[in-house]
């Protein structure tokens, strides 16, 4: 009997472990992550369409608000996978749940089955006859820590089901912020797409507009194309010259490396390796450290411009939805900024060129070990060539254009390839 008790204590003292849930963990997760996208879109959501009617200004409201549907159904997608999450936690807490409502049941079986038995011996004169009714001293001793042993074990009992009820009533808790968060964000879905929907029409209200001034849209696209590979041609020649520049310095410093140990054999060795391509950046010293730095960077790397923005034209080609034979290409990425917004870089480097093009505008090239991130559409630069940069340091300010929008183009090279520079930065 006194095995039995001690098994019926340790038992019930393991089965009372509590159940560690990650709900409330997890839901704040979800809370942050949505609150990041939110934040996103309401700064987004701050820059101002253009009240000007010509395509040029219809074009870049366009842009500007197919980043913003593109940005709201992430968010939509987001809080669809949050609710899957919020569901798979909630049939996780209903099995604990009811593990621990059938624990609790147990105990309380259990427990009363021992008080009923005490009722019936309930008198102290029953549990002296009972004890002084053994036949030897040992008996008696056994009997005394019985009764003892068994009267710890109804305390135990007790204490142990209102630990349970308090577990029952936790896991409860639970369940219901988890219930109040998916209602949240059911609501908080629906209020989402109704604004997708109106951003939607006004798009198609574009569309249309556009449609009608077809010979201008291709005009102004035209146009727009040419800048580009104006652009593109100026950026590609001054990346050309650094690397040579890179390949000259290397030649020089063999030479003199050469010279000084005085062999000629190896000075004519040495000249004829340095025909061979030379990576870029690798003539400087600690320069394959920085380009490994970036490296480890990617998809963590700021976004290089100051306050809200919106991407408004993504890197390579592709075709303007809802307008026919409408296609763009492009060799970086647009992003629109608020009235007054600066450049900024995006990692640690050196500046390698600034040049000036159409417009008087001003671009800059920095340099980040075997990697170029390019800077395009500066009122002026803040910076000069040869300046050590560090992340996030003020490139200069962003020129608006003739519909009055501030965007930058920004642009990302390993030498002479070109890098889509949304799966570098961080969003």
């Amino acid at each position: 009997m006194k095995n039995l008790c001690f098994l019926f204590v340790w038992t019930s003292l393991l089965l009372c472990l509590p159940i560690c849930s990650q709900s409330n963990k997890k839901i704040r997760e979800l809370q942050n992550k949505r609150g990041e996208l939110q934040q996103q879109i309401k700064q987004s959501e701050s820059l101002l369409l253009s009240t000007k009617k010509d395509v040029k200004s219809q074009l870049s409201d366009l842009a500007l608000i197919t980043s913003q549907i593109e940005e709201r159904k992430k968010f939509i997608s987001a809080i669809e996978n949050d609710i899957k999450l919020l569901d798979d936690e909630n049939r996780d807490l209903e099995t604990q749940l009811k593990l621990l409502q059938t624990e609790l049941t147990d105990k309380q079986n259990k427990y009363g089955s021992s008080v009923r038995y005490l009722r019936k011996n309930r008198s102290i004169e029953e549990k002296l006859m009972f004890i002084f009714s053994a036949q030897t001293l040992n008996q008696i001793y056994r009997r005394m820590r019985y009764v003892n042993e068994y009267a710890t074990f109804q305390r135990v009992q007790g204490e142990e089901i209102r630990k349970k009820q308090t577990q029952v009533s936790a896991k409860r808790q639970e369940i219901l912020a988890v219930r109040e968060e998916k209602s949240a964000l059911l609501a908080q879905r629906e209020e989402e797409r109704s604004r997708m929907e109106t951003q939607e029409k006004q798009q198609r209200t574009l569309v249309a507009n556009l449609r009608k001034k077809q010979r201008s849209l291709q005009s102004e696209l035209t146009r727009k194309r040419r800048e580009s590979q104006r652009l593109n041609a100026q950026i590609d020649n001054l990346i050309e010259a650094e690397i040579a520049a890179a390949r000259k310095r290397e030649q020089e410093a063999q030479k003199k490396k050469a010279t000084a140990k005085g062999n000629k054999s190896n000075a004519t060795k040495s000249e004829t390796a340095t025909k061979k391509e030379v990576p870029m950046m690798e003539a400087y010293k600690g320069d394959v450290q920085l380009s490994n730095d970036f490296v480890r960077n990617r998809g963590l790397l700021p976004i290089p411009i100051t306050g809200p923005y919106a991407i408004v034209s993504h890197f390579g080609q592709y075709a303007v939805e809802g307008l026919k034979n409408v296609k763009l290409d492009n060799k970086g990425i647009d992003i629109q900024g608020q009235a007054g917004a600066n450049a900024c870089s995006i990692f640690n480097g050196e500046v390698s060129a600034i040049f000036q093009y159409s417009n008087g505008m001003k671009g800059v090239l920095i340099r980040h070990g075997n990697y170029i991130s390019v800077y395009c559409n500066l009122a002026s630069a803040s910076v000069k060539k040869g300046q050590k940069i560090k992340t996030r340091d003020i490139i200069g300010p962003i020129a608006p254009d003739a519909s009055g929008n501030t965007v930058l183009h920004f642009q990302l090279r390993k030498e002479t390839t070109k890098l889509n520079p949304e799966r570098w930065l961080s969003r």
